[in-house]
């Protein structure tokens, strides 16, 4: 088991750190990770929780750089495939999955056939090693995606991409910074900064209703997402903004028909409609709108859904999508470069930054690269462990498979989902199911979460809120299942089994919103529960 937060924050106290990590995101948690592999002393620190923000709210694709190809950007595009296959094949084995995208062509739509052909044709050539890429006729399309849209059909494409459990990989890579020896602490906002270049300096950190601490590191990064600027402000009042926000939105709704692949409908602003098959729900996505509020309260408006409806009704049937049909809406914020260019054509480019008093900021890119952007920012920490940055290419814990899944006598769906979430950690989910007298029944009978997942997340993975286990150590918000009783106990166990993090949004969680409607979604920072079930 992971060293518990009262010792977590003792070590914080006391110690001195080398390097402290400001964010952790999937950017963050990687910097961690490769830091501590290569024998630094690291911290890891999060205002909320672990991939509590930008990282769980993405498109949940681990993808070949297909629509970089219309910008022009094929460097972006070979890495991409790259890391791709790495994240498949050795980094998080069956936490990434392949999935094969239809690209349509429908008649009158922004990007016809000769497009769709000439895309699928320069794909093709650059992918490499497992990157498929072909025309299919129609009947072949209908079968990968029965609800497909066939009406006005006049080609189709596909291509290979993969998909992931996004907040789960975080999860998988703080846990190897852990094991590595990484201090990590979530809900442990940074409110002070007084670094001297070169030198280090004082890192306040207020965790909770814990006594405020002050951490000193040789180095700090700043990989805190959207709130990159508010960070470096800390160091520097003045600083001039690096990044400039904009949001991006998912919807879930239920899919009857078994899909075996994504759709990706080109639009004519440069961005695509996504239909994505996902955890046994339909994701559809996404919105690229400029945000200049406050992170912390971006949200899903109603103009903002119908719009994503809107644009699925290019691909697909409009019963399957009445907005009384949507489980949960996801808002998100990427940290795109500061410009004047509309965002949804702005370079995906990430950016790192380095101020007088030595602070490292990180931002931007997309989490199928975040490998080598973690390596990126490390390449500025003066050490000569770091003198030769490849990226670790080893197995992350809690991915791959577990021999004891078959015998466990699971349902298929509760076995594969357990298998999926935790990998090679299945066999302590069963574990400490066997010493609880619910741990394999299941959460909410419509969803294949169990009882034993809510302890494990608390025990094993930091889980301090009813919204951490909920949202991102179960599958439970997303599938819109989560109610006002389900709610409670889960409240209870955060409380009953933290030791040390009790006081953490405890009273929050114990009046959560479980409202019916799924208007009240994932938000960056949410420390109250707030999903709908139907």
């Amino acid at each position: 088991m992971p060293m518990q937060r009262p010792e977590t924050l003792e070590r914080l106290r006391h110690g001195q750190v080398e390097l402290l990590v400001i964010g952790g995101g999937i950017i963050g948690a990687r910097i961690a990770f490769e830091a501590a592999r290569r024998g630094l002393g690291v911290a890891l620190v999060d205002a909320g929780d672990f991939g509590g923000a930008t990282s769980s709210a993405s498109s949940k694709l681990v993808h070949g750089g297909f629509r970089y190809l219309p910008m022009g950007d094929i460097a972006l595009v070979r890495q991409s495939q790259r890391e791709r296959t790495m994240l498949l094949e050795s980094v998080a084995p069956n936490l990434v999955r392949p999935m094969p995208f239809l690209l349509p062509a429908y008649r009158g739509a922004a990007k016809g056939p000769g497009s769709i052909a000439a895309g699928i044709l320069l794909y093709k050539s650059l992918a490499g090693r497992g990157g498929r890429a072909a025309l299919i006729s129609q009947t072949t399309a209908r079968r990968l995606v029965p609800s497909l849209r066939s009406d006005d059909l006049r080609m189709c494409g596909v291509f290979e991409e993969a998909e992931t459990i996004d907040a789960r990989l975080v999860l998988a890579t703080v846990k190897g910074a852990a094991q590595a020896g990484a201090l990590v602490l979530n809900h442990a906002r940074v409110t002070g900064l007084d670094l001297h270049h070169n030198r280090g300096g004082a890192v306040a950190i207020h965790a909770g209703d814990d006594a405020p601490i002050e951490v000193h590191a040789r180095y700090v990064i700043n990989a805190a997402g959207p709130w990159v600027d508010h960070v470096r402000r800390l160091d520097e009042a003045a600083a001039a903004p690096l990044v400039r926000l904009s949001k991006g939105i998912h919807l879930l709704l239920p899919l009857e028909d078994e899909w075996k692949a994504g759709v990706a409908l080109p639009l004519g602003d440069g961005r695509v409609s996504l239909g994505i098959p996902w955890q046994g729900m339909l994701m559809l996505g996404t919105t690229d709108t400029l945000f200049t509020g406050d992170p912390s309260r971006v949200e899903v408006t109603q103009a903002d859904a119908r719009t994503v409806l809107d644009e699925a009704s290019g691909f697909l049937p409009s019963e399957m999508l009445a907005p009384e049909r949507v489980k949960f809406e996801i808002a998100g914020l990427r940290a795109l470069p500061a410009g004047d260019c509309d965002v949804a054509n702005a370079r995906r480019e990430h950016m790192v930054d380095v101020s007088r008093g030595g602070l490292i900021s990180v931002a931007g890119g997309k989490l199928t690269t975040h490998r080598l952007i973690a390596l990126h920012a490390l390449s500025r920490v003066l050490d000569g462990r770091l003198g030769l940055l490849v990226p670790d290419s080893s197995r992350l814990p809690g991915t791959g498979w577990s021999p004891r899944i078959a015998g466990a006598g699971l349902d298929f769906d509760v076995a594969d989902h357990i298998e999926r979430l935790y990998g090679d950690e299945a066999g302590r989910v069963l574990d400490l199911a066997a010493r609880m007298p619910d741990g394999l029944v299941r959460i909410h009978p419509r969803g294949p979460d169990v009882w034993a997942q809510a302890a494990y997340a608390v025990e094993a993975e930091w889980a301090c809120t009813a919204a951490d286990i909920a949202r991102r150590r179960t599958t439970l918000a997303v599938r819109g299942l989560l109610n006002e009783r389900i709610a409670a106990r889960l409240a209870a166990i955060a409380y009953s089994r933290g030791r040390g993090a009790a006081g953490i949004g405890a009273a929050k969680d114990r009046r959560a919103d479980s409202s019916d409607s799924p208007r009240a979604a994932q938000r960056p920072g949410d420390h109250a529960v707030r999903a709908g079930s139907r």
